[in-house]
């Protein structure tokens, strides 16, 4: 059976316990190992790999309208598979994964939807190079964490600012043991790793991560003298 025809895209209300098929029009290609977020109004999926070829392609698809947009390619990041994708609230922020050759990146882009254009990460101070690591998103920056470097598992992360395009390292001190194909939620005030595989095997223990407060204070102003 042809792959396009064995496909099924759909969308479930869980109100009705009810599924609807998703429209094929102008759908990206077939693929697996491909991330999508929710902008609040659509579905942005990117990359992945249609069996052995790489995908540096995208959709971006309306449930009202139940339709499809491809995303630009211009600036896009390279192909990959194994990346983490995230919304900021305006941008949808792609990084790190793997090519063809099994080589590991510390790359990415930004894709803002509303002028369908791509952004190239900065790579002064990133992370090293992963595959199989994680991604949240606290509201001002996007943690990364974990995952794998060649054939190492990694303790490490970086927290990174999109309006600023910068880079800062995660602390090490106490982190949780070295993994990867773990999980990660973000609270509201801290980030949460659980899970996974490491030089133990299966993991059943995790980490509580906590964000520096970087917001500034306000300045103290002199009180006056008394008379």
């Amino acid at each position: 059976m042809p792959l396009e025809s064995s496909l099924r895209r759909a969308r479930y209300d869980p109100t009705t316990d009810s599924w609807m098929a998703t429209s094929a029009t102008n759908a990206p290609d077939a693929r697996s190992r491909s991330t999508a977020v929710w902008t609040g109004s659509e579905m942005i999926v990117w990359g992945g790999s249609a069996f052995v070829v790489l995908l540096s392609t995208g959709g971006k698809y309306n449930p009202i309208t139940d339709s499809w947009i491809a995303t630009s390619t211009a600036n896009a990041p390279d192909a990959r598979v194994f990346h983490t994708a995230t919304w900021t609230g305006s941008e949808m922020i792609v990084w790190g994964g793997q090519n063809g050759n099994g080589v590991a990146f510390n790359t990415g882009g930004k894709y803002d939807p509303s002028t369908d254009s791509w952004t190239t990460t900065n790579l002064t101070d990133a992370p090293d190079p992963r595959i199989a690591h994680t991604a949240v998103w606290t509201g001002s920056n996007m943690i990364v964490w974990g995952g794998l470097h060649d054939l190492d598992d990694l303790d490490s992360g970086g927290r990174y600012y999109p309006d600023t395009d910068f880079w800062r390292s995660t602390s090490t001190t106490n982190a949780p043991e070295a993994r990867v194909s773990h999980t990660a939620v973000w609270t509201g005030n801290e980030m949460i790793v659980w899970g996974g595989s490491g030089s133990s095997n299966r993991l059943n223990t995790g980490g509580e991560y906590c964000v520096p407060e970087t917001r500034p204070r306000p300045t103290p102003h002199p009180r006056p003298s008394p008379p």
